[in-house]
């Protein structure tokens, strides 16, 4: 989305700040593990009964005390708390970080809803969406989800800037059809985003990509960059396209920054250094003393880690480029 010069300004000396001082530059509030999907990628889905759940307040001293550049507002399914709005409010800074995202599989996400999270402060929706037709709602659970995120953005025509970003989970069944996702979502005039699958969720090797396939998404992938640069629709950086390759030849991506350069803010208002490693630490040096001295996981390249890693030269140039 377009930031006016203030903001802008303010968000990029916090990431300048959070680079130096070793903070997170995106933080993760996963505010429920419930969800109302059943993806085969993932290991959530159902209720969680009796999940104790922090308060708008709690969140917003967590985010307070953790000052991220980008705070993804997550789950599970996110828009299943009622006072969903009420934690936006209070993370939400007009005019300064964070950057507020809220991560959705949009089946719950009306007009009228979008337009409610839009007034209280959500900067961008990440929605969900990992085929380009009706096998979306087969690979998530829930019958007539394709439908519905198609209606939502044609609703939306209206609005310049949508705010809006489809965000797909690249594996072995749909890397073949990330050339229609990103024309999808140029046709709904919103921006796509790409993230590599990992096995750390459900330990199911046959969505990697194998070796034998490699050469075809490979040149998917340069499709893909084509495609970037003639419509400026797909914010994955060429830097996150080039080693998602490396990361599906070698099923792993070394010197993994989780706790530094991101983390994750637990239902309860405990952190965890990732959204795979789930931990009840109280503060973020507490983290970095006891997880991150040990720390030999390598195997996700997912897209908050993706984006949380850059060097400092890819961190400046891609997100001025989507400023």
């Amino acid at each position: 989305m377009a930031i006016n010069p203030i903001r802008a300004f303010y968000l990029a000396s916090r990431g300048t700040k959070n680079f130096l001082l070793k903070r997170p530059f995106c933080v993760s509030f996963e505010i429920t593990y419930s969800c109302n999907a059943k993806c085969k990628h993932c290991h959530l889905g159902g209720i969680v009964k009796d999940e104790e759940q922090a308060s708008p307040e709690q969140f917003g001293i967590r985010a307070e005390e953790l000052k991220p550049v980008v705070a993804q507002i997550s789950g599970g399914e996110p828009l299943l708390r009622r006072d969903l709005e009420q934690i936006i409010k209070v993370i939400k800074k007009p005019q300064k970080p964070p950057f507020i995202v809220l991560t959705t599989n949009a089946s719950l996400l009306t007009k009228e809803k979008y337009t409610s999270l839009r007034e209280a402060g959500v900067d961008e929706f990440s929605v969900s969406l990992d085929y380009p037709d009706e096998r979306h709602d087969e690979f998530r659970g829930i019958p007539g989800l394709f439908k519905r995120i198609e209606t939502l953005c044609t609703s939306l025509r209206a609005i310049k800037d949508k705010c809006i970003t489809l965000s797909c989970v690249v594996q072995s069944q749909n890397y073949k059809d990330v050339i229609a996702l990103a024309e999808k979502a140029r046709e709904w005039e919103v921006k796509m985003n790409f993230s590599a699958y990992t096995m750390l969720r459900t330990a199911k090797k046959e969505y990697m990509i194998s070796e034998d396939e490699m050469p075809e998404f490979k040149q998917t992938i340069r499709r893909l960059i084509e495609f970037k640069r003639k419509y400026k629709t797909v914010f994955t950086s060429e830097y996150v396209f080039k080693h998602m390759i490396k990361f599906f030849e070698n099923h792993e991506t070394p010197n993994c920054r989780a706790g530094e350069r991101f983390l994750v803010v637990n239902p309860d208002g405990t952190l965890s250094p990732c959204g795979l490693i789930i931990k009840k630490y109280q503060s973020q040096r507490e983290i970095k003393e006891d997880f991150l001295k040990s720390n030999t996981c390598n195997y996700c390249f997912t897209s908050i880690r993706a984006n949380s890693e850059k060097p400092a030269k890819y961190l400046i140039k891609d997100n001025l480029q989507n400023i």
